[in-house]
């Protein structure tokens, strides 16, 4: 299963991702997808996420049993832990 979570994407990326996955909430998807065709939909993610963000998760034979991927500006940052990925919180910026 792989999971993919939008926040402030165009609209044309999110009707070009309901070609392959359910939008279960908004900018929620999720779907079962071959590694090539998970590869395509990231690729098409990369290309139009203009101002926003995205984050995919899908399963994976390691220690956590899935793997992660993000783009673009986001509080919330992937750290390799020893082989592990864990999430670090950058700080509020003060306005």
């Amino acid at each position: 299963m792989t999971v993919i979570v939008l926040e402030n994407v165009p609209a044309r990326l999110r009707g070009r991702l309901a070609v392959w996955m359910l939008e279960i909430r908004a900018g929620v998807y999720v779907g079962t997808l071959s590694a090539k065709v998970r590869e395509t939909v990231w690729s098409n993610i990369e290309g139009n996420t203009g101002e926003g963000n995205a984050v995919m998760a899908w399963k994976a034979n390691n220690e956590q049993g899935f793997m992660f991927r993000t783009i673009g500006e986001n509080r919330r940052v992937p750290v390799d832990f020893d082989g592990m990925s864990l999430v670090s919180f950058l700080p509020l910026e003060d306005e």
